[in-house]
């Protein structure tokens, strides 16, 4: 079979303009609940895209840690290629892609740091090895092999031992979204697609695209 006739009809739900609710936050809990419920793997994973100053774009997938009104959260290191990037550039676009439900929703907009108070709350929340390898990873350089990695995590676990600082060069990001965008697939590719726009009054327009 040639990957040209790869396809899949899509017929576990639809979506209309009075399925969804008046506020996309509200929309995506909703669903993202309805994912963890359907036991899909990893919920929580979303593929977050950045453009550098040169307009290239680059995504990667991450893990969201906290979502409500004021944005969409994930941790990082600030000196990654992905950090680098919002510096440069403060907007991204996050996708979220639940096979299982043969749903997708697109979010965009731009992208602030949280507090240090906020980073330091959940870096402290983390598994000791995580927040080991935060400190020791120079997350995005070029290093020689393995080895080296394993070196600097030996050293961090020898000089911090149980209790870790939050390196300033690692927290939180938060996207304050203008769009949204809820996908469900259906049948003959006819997808139905609400998309959800922040008004300069900070009320939200929704309307229906055209798969």
């Amino acid at each position: 079979m040639s990957i040209a006739d790869l396809r899949k009809d899509y017929s576990r739900a639809s979506l209309t303009e009075t399925d969804v609710l008046p506020h996309p936050v509200d929309q995506f809990a909703k669903w993202f609940d309805e994912a963890l419920a359907a036991q899909v793997p990893e919920a929580n994973a979303m593929t977050l895209a950045t453009v550098n100053a040169e307009g290239r774009p680059s995504a990667r997938i991450v893990l969201i840690k906290e979502f409500d009104r004021r944005g969409f959260t994930w941790f990082t290191n600030y000196a990654s290629r992905k950090g680098n990037e919002l510096a440069q550039r403060p907007h991204a676009a996050l996708l979220f892609y639940w096979i299982e439900l043969e749903r997708q929703v697109r979010i965009e907009g731009r992208v602030e740091r949280i507090s240090a108070a906020e980073s330091d709350a959940y870096f402290h929340s983390r598994p000791l090895p995580s927040r080991i390898g935060a400190l020791a990873s120079q997350q995005s350089r070029s290093v020689a092999d393995r080895t080296v990695l394993e070196a600097q995590v030996a050293a961090a676990e020898e000089q911090y031992g149980d209790h870790p600082p939050r390196p300033e060069h690692w927290g939180g990001y938060r996207l304050v979204p203008d769009y949204l965008e809820f996908w469900q697939g259906r049948p003959s590719r006819l997808h139905d697609r609400i998309v959800y726009r922040l008004q300069p009054d900070g009320s939200w327009q929704r309307e229906r695209l055209q798969p």
